[in-house]
Parts: structure tokens; C-alpha cells; sequence
């Protein structure tokens, strides 16, 4: 399934093999290779020449490239983190510029329209504001009816004990409790009843691939190599989730204020609606006495 420690290449993904390594890895903003994950996330993802698709979270944009070039599909590649003049260069130096759009925002305040997308897809990023009970929800509204929702990056194989497991606890941090399973993205999702998940899964032997993407460009980084040779994917590995918006399920728009409408009330008991009353301070009910 892999090749030698430090290359780029994987017969398992056969398309990401096709772009260059150095163009790879001047594309690194997280911790997984972009391209094995977005191939992987589209074999079960429809995605046709045409539709409109949010690459939310794509970093410096490799995935957007990847998804335009592959099948097709017009892109809107949406970051807060990543410089958008940065990313708009290297769209044009990947000739896409046709059908790839970089766009600057936060996940939390998308800047398009309900229904506009035919697919949303999220690469090694979703779990950083998607474990929020409410986003889906959210999300949801950006993507027509039977469209297509589609996450993948790391995660779990299976949940975690409250305290890590001996052998990934050099390398376990408080924000690594984002990482979720299978299992529990099915159950976080479906919950909802905005969605009908479709698939919810590890990658087999997962973790030999992300061992070998930090062996490529993060050699140093022994604690987490270490934690990936030691845990041999008992729990680390990558994970996908698909599902399909559901048809019968109306979503409301977010709540960005609540409309209010002030009327004066007495202050005190034995007021009337128009006293004023200067800030003095008030005695405790036993001084009074």
C-alpha cells in the first residue's frame, strides 16, 4: 500500500501521484497530505463537471486544484488561516483560475447564499468547528437538498479513554480531544435529523500513510512518528464521513440578533412608568427596619 519512508507517492491514490512533490509540499497546511485524502473522500462523493463545490478549510488551496483538475468542478476554496492573495496566486499558477475562486472566511460566517452549493467538502479541517452540536446545522443551509456533505482528515479508529493511552501521551494535547471516530461522527450527525449519512469509515492501514506523509515533511517530528509507529493504528488513522441533506427538513437562518422592542417599566415597586430616580445606594432590607 505505501512506498518507500519519505515519498509522496501511494499506489493506493493513483491521481495524487501525478503531481509533483515539490508542488506538494509547497502546498503543506496541516498534517496530512491534502491530495490522498481528497482522492480518497471522492470516491464516494458525486462529483460532476459543473457543480459548484465549497472546499471549506482548504489551507493554501491544493485540494480546490486537485478537485478542478480532476473532475471538473467549479470550487469555491474557503480559508480563514491561509493568506486568500497567497492562495489566489497559486490557483493561477495551476491554470484554474476558471473555476477556482478563493474566498477569506471563517467557517462560522460563511459568506453564500442558502442552497447555493451541490456539494460540500471539508479536507483535514472540519473537525476544528464542526464538533459544535449546532453547525451542521448551519452548514447544512449552504448545500441544496440532496446535496452531498463530505469530511475526511485524521481522527480516530476508535474513541479514546478520558486519559490517553500510555503510548501517545508524549504526543496527546488538550486540542487533539477534536479527534474524533466513525462511530461518533455517524451518531453527531445523524442525531441532527438534518442528513441521512451514507458512510461513515477509517481508511484501512490509514496510519502507515499518515506515517508516511510526516516521514516526507516533518521528519523531526518525532513525537507524533513515534506515536503513529507505537499505536499502529489501534486508534490513529483517517476518517471519512458522507451524507446527504435530507429533502423533508426545513433549516432555519442562524440567529445573528434578537429583534426587540423596549418599553419603560417602573423601576420600583410604588413607581410610576416616568420616575427618575437618582443612583444613590440602596439600604439592605434589615436597615430599613
Amino acid at each position: 500500500m505505501t512506498t518507500r519512508p519519505g515519498s509522496l507517492d501511494s499506489p493506493r491514490f493513483p491521481r495524487s501521484s501525478c503531481y509533483h512533490p515539490d508542488w506538494i509540499r509547497s502546498n503543506v497546511s496541516g498534517g496530512a497530505h491534502s491530495l490522498w485524502l481528497t482522492e480518497w473522500l471522492s470516491e464516494v462523493v458525486d462529483l460532476r463537471p459543473g457543480l459548484r463545490v465549497l472546499d471549506l478549510g482548504c489551507g493554501r488551496g491544493a485540494s480546490s486544484v486537485f478537485l478542478r483538475r480532476e473532475f471538473g468542478v467549479q470550487v469555491w476554496s474557503t480559508d480563514l488561516w491561509f493568506s486568500v492573495d497567497d492562495r489566489a496566486q497559486r490557483i493561477r499558477d495551476a491554470g484554474v483560475e476558471d473555476g477556482v475562486f478563493p474566498i477569506y472566511a471563517d467557517a462560522r460566517a460563511l459568506p453564500f447564499a442558502r442552497d447555493f452549493f451541490d456539494v460540500v467538502v471539508s479536507v483535514d479541517s472540519y473537525v476544528y468547528y464542526g464538533t459544535d452540536d449546532l453547525y451542521l446545522g448551519y452548514l447544512a443551509r449552504l448545500v441544496k437538498p440532496g446535496g452531498q456533505i463530505g469530511i475526511v482528515g485524521a481522527g480516530v479508529v476508535q474513541e479514546t479513554p478520558v486519559d490517553p493511552p500510555p503510548h501517545l501521551r508524549r504526543w496527546w494535547e488538550p486540542s487533539l480531544a477534536c479527534l474524533h471516530s466513525p462511530q461518533w461522527w455517524h451518531h453527531h450527525w445523524s442525531r441532527s435529523g438534518i442528513v441521512d449519512v451514507e458512510r461513515a469509515d477509517a481508511m484501512d492501514e490509514g496510519w502507515r500513510l499518515w506515517l508516511q506523509w510526516q516521514h516526507a515533511v516533518a521528519p523531526g517530528n518525532e513525537p507524533e512518528i513515534q506515536a503513529l509507529e507505537a499505536d499502529r493504528g489501534r486508534y490513529l488513522g483517517y476518517v471519512r464521513v458522507i451524507a446527504r441533506r435530507r429533502h423533508d427538513v426545513e433549516l432555519d437562518d442562524p440567529i445573528t440578533s434578537v429583534p426587540v422592542v423596549y418599553q419603560r417599566q417602573p423601576l420600583l415597586a410604588g413607581d410610576s412608568p416616568t420616575a427618575r430616580r437618582p443612583v444613590t445606594p440602596v439600604p439592605a432590607p434589615e436597615e430599613r427596619a
